[in-house]
């Protein structure tokens, strides 16, 4: 096991040297860019609305008429020369590609992603103001989601047909169907003042007057804060997992070795938890990583933008919108890192629960 670690942790740097590698070629080949946003905001400030749309044809032929040099912008009409040439630099764009490509890994080898276009903050400032949003979310959100969906996948398994079965799986697949943003505006309406009660607050991870709360209160307003978010997001997550263990724990017990087990004379728990739980577990365990990652990251944008939450899915959304490349690459390393980290742990996990999983041999 331990030459499969040492492998899979060699392995890491290369993965995200190829994700980065990848994404940011695509970059370079995309429409748009800081430079171009720059452009459109001064466009929009200066021109009127007719001027504004202009297509990109138009721009590029009358740029060719005019001599201009930077037609490779389509906002650059109208836009002195010398602003343009100082947006370049601004960005580092005045630089060959291969410049900046080679700059971007040397400075992510010692986790330093610069900082952001549009924010005087460098990404890892960012990352750490948004992070304790995300964590927020995602850690509550998975570990409640295993907490229900476990039992229940179990005990429907072992009810499989009963009325129990059949009342809690159209429960089921009526969570799964509710749309998440339905979902959290419902609440908003029902319990967070939109029309009947206000038992809820309506934004913000904390009160503004938090840090003068002694501890058990600022823990009280804490969970008071992240109780609609949280709860939203396990309604919409846990309905996929439960119908997994189910399933899997359905397969387990219609195999020879749970019969058999039957007819020495075992009892029902110990054939459950001794046997069947640990073949049909690894299929859960394996879906982890993924599911803490969509958590985190993306599966909590919505959620954040409605509850106004500041975390780390509404800042990458933020930065692409705006072409902030620091804050995008900045972000993606770290999520890709953690990704690569959880998926270690997942395996490591697996031998822990099944003895007999062997990753030397593949």
């Amino acid at each position: 096991m331990r030459n499969y670690i040492l492998k899979r942790l060699l392995l890491i740097p290369f993965t995200l040297w190829g994700i980065i590698t990848v994404n940011f070629a695509i970059i370079q080949f995309a429409p748009g860019g800081p430079v171009d946003y720059m452009l459109a905001q001064y466009r929009g400030m200066n021109t009127d609305s007719k001027s504004q749309f202009t297509s990109a044809s138009e721009v590029s032929a009358q740029n060719s008429h005019s001599g201009s040099t930077s037609s490779k912008y389509v906002g650059a009409q109208g836009v002195p020369e010398d602003l343009i040439k100082a947006l370049e630099a601004q960005f580092g764009f005045d630089k060959p590609w291969y410049y900046r490509y080679g700059k971007m890994l040397k400075d992510y080898l010692c986790f330093d992603f610069g900082k952001s276009y549009y924010r005087d903050k460098t990404i890892l400032e960012l990352i750490k103001e948004r992070l304790p949003v995300s964590i927020s979310l995602g850690l509550w959100s998975t570990l409640i989601i295993y907490l229900i969906a476990i039992p229940l996948g179990i005990k429907k398994a072992q009810c499989d047909g009963s009325k129990f079965d059949i009342v809690t799986s159209f429960l089921v697949v009526i969570g799964s169907a509710m749309p998440v943003f339905l979902l959290a505006v419902f609440f908003i309406v029902f319990f967070a003042g939109g029309i009947y009660w206000q038992w809820f607050p309506l934004r913000g991870l904390v009160s503004d007057n938090w840090a003068s709360m002694n501890f058990w209160q600022q823990i009280g307003d804490y969970f008071w804060h992240i109780t609609l978010p949280v709860l939203t997001m396990v309604i919409g997550g846990f309905a996929g997992l439960t119908m997994l263990t189910k399933n899997s724990f359905l397969d387990e017990i219609n195999k020879q070795y749970v019969l058999t087990a039957r007819a020495k004379g075992a009892s029902e728990r110990r054939i459950l938890y001794g046997h069947v739980f640990r073949n049909a577990m690894l299929i859960i365990i394996a879906g982890f990583p993924s599911l803490l990652i969509k958590m985190l990251f993306t599966g909590s944008l919505l959620i954040e933008v409605i509850f106004s939450l500041n975390g780390l899915g509404l800042l990458g959304y933020e930065a692409i919108t705006t072409r902030d490349y620091p804050v995008v690459f900045g972000t993606l390393y770290i999520f890709a890192l953690l990704g690569l980290v959880l998926k270690l742990i997942s395996d490591l996990t697996y031998s822990l629960v099944d003895p007999r999983i062997n990753f030397e041999a593949n």
